[in-house]
């Protein structure tokens, strides 16, 4: 675009006396009109925009330049139509540009988390793009089906009868409550009336859906016959939950699920769990903490279990509610269903994330995982390579150990072995900020006044990228 000039405006007197003049009216009335400005970006610019968006658009930014003018603010030369030019350049910036995660926090939720597969992303957009057969039987053309797909996989896979699936967790969580319990009590560990993040209380949710939260046993110490004594006429089931992001450790106790199922088994009672992060594969084979998996919760008689879909199991944003198939029928015909089922994208991106594990790819397929079964050797070989070719490296870079971690609530406390890179800087905010927003933008994480880029989280394709972004940074910094 050519620059625009502020003097060239029809009817537009603004010059330098103006700073040297404090006449309020003089300023005011040298602000150019809305048709004005409108005639002279059109004429001048070649970005397209829509009349009623660029009008709307020097509205509001004449609206603003008259406010200073009021408060005595001079206006230099070219302000306004600068700002005019910065706000529609901001409507056609996505802040959602692919960036480059190097914090070393594999699910990192301000950073979306991880990414899905290569394959779960194609699923996605073909079906945003295209007509599907979302509730329709292709067999017998009658309405049906938009659970058959996911509910099939989760059915051969964990065992469940049958999968339900809504936009997130909290939202399963919320959603089960409210058709299994609404207007009676649900049992659960004080231990376990917890706040996971964002504002999203137990206690809370439970009051949302309508139901009473009755609390047995201590934050520390609970039993399953806390569980049995706690069962009325009024009882709708157990709870059992996820305590997410904290681990309590030291003189504690918390009952086998199995035995909390035989309780709720006993009294012919549902319970519910809250797994939280949820997976399909076993933590504890790749040297991390041991975690249920879905497929354990359903065999120790779980009725109906809720997870994440876009944490360890490594898929789009969604949350699963599966078990027995009375149950979730049930909840299916609740209200709140419709409000918060998944979409079609949301869907297919599920489905093709959970054939990854019928499959028996996941680890090398899912982003999450093959992050998790990465080498500390391999890490170290990668950290080496890009050190090796930046070309203002020496001596900012060095290749350290660093301790990478889950995240996303995933997995308290637990780490694992990495390498990354540590730019030893002067001001280490600073270059960070210039990582950010370079291209690809790139997060990494400070700490003892270094600037640590760890590759753990860093998808091996993303290592030339990185490299090319530090030494951008370096080759500003130094000029």
């Amino acid at each position: 675009m050519a620059p625009l000039s502020v003097s060239s405006l029809p009817g537009h007197a603004m010059a330098s006396h103006q700073s040297a003049s404090n006449d309020r009216n003089r300023v005011l009335r040298d602000i150019p009109s809305v048709s004005a400005i409108v005639e002279q970006w059109r004429r001048m610019s070649t970005q397209p925009v829509d009349d009623r968006v660029l009008t709307a658009t020097v509205q509001r930014v004449i609206a603003a330049a008259r406010a200073e003018a009021e408060a005595g603010q001079p206006i230099a030369a070219g302000t306004i139509l600068e700002q005019l030019e910065a706000e529609l350049a901001a409507l056609e910036s996505s802040r959602l540009r692919p960036a480059i995660n190097a914090t070393g926090v594999l699910l990192h939720t301000n950073l979306g988390r991880a990414p899905v597969s290569d394959a779960t992303a194609r699923a996605m957009a073909e079906t945003a793009a295209s007509t599907v057969a979302l509730e329709i039987d292709p067999d017998t053309g009658r309405r049906g089906g938009r659970m058959d797909e996911i509910s099939r996989l989760m059915r051969a896979m964990t065992g469940a009868e049958s999968t339900l699936v809504v936009n997130n967790n909290a939202a399963a969580v919320l959603l089960v409550l409210s058709a299994l319990a609404s207007g009676r009590e649900i049992v659960v560990s004080r231990g376990q009336a917890v706040e996971i993040g964002g504002g999203f209380r137990i206690p809370d949710v439970l009051r949302q859906s309508g139901a009473a939260m009755i609390e047995v046993g201590t934050a520390n110490r609970t039993y399953a016959a806390d569980y049995a004594r706690a069962i009325t006429a009024s009882t709708a089931g157990l709870l059992v939950v996820h305590t997410s992001n904290f681990r309590v450790e030291g003189f504690v106790n918390a009952p086998d699920i199995r035995e909390v199922a035989q309780v709720a088994n006993d009294a012919r009672l549902p319970l519910i769990e809250d797994l939280g992060s949820g997976s399909l594969l076993r933590p504890q084979d790749f040297g991390l903490a041991a975690e249920r998996t879905i497929g354990e919760s359903i065999a120790a008689g779980v009725a109906v279990v809720t997870a994440s879909g876009d944490k360890l199991l490594g898929g789009p944003q969604a949350g699963l509610i599966c078990g027995r198939a009375a149950l979730i029928r049930q909840i299916e015909a609740h209200p709140l269903a419709r409000a918060l089922r998944a979409s079609k994208m949301v869907l297919a991106g599920v489905a093709e994330t959970l054939r990854h594990y019928a499959r028996g790819e996941a680890v090398a397929a899912i982003p999450v995982w093959r992050m998790i079964a990465a080498r500390p050797d391999d890490l170290e070989q990668r950290a080496k390579s890009i050190r090796h070719r930046l070309q203002l490296g020496e001596p900012i870079a060095t290749v350290v150990k660093t301790d990478a971690t889950i995240g996303g609530g995933s997995l308290p406390g637990e780490t694992l072995p990495s390498w990354g890179i540590a730019l030893h800087l002067a001001h280490p905010d600073d270059f960070a900020r210039m990582l950010r927003l370079g291209d690809p933008a790139v997060y990494g994480r400070i700490n003892d006044g270094r600037l640590i880029l760890d590759l753990r989280s860093v998808d091996p394709e993303d290592d030339v990228a990185l490299g090319r972004v530090i030494d951008t940074a370096l080759t500003s910094l130094k000029s």
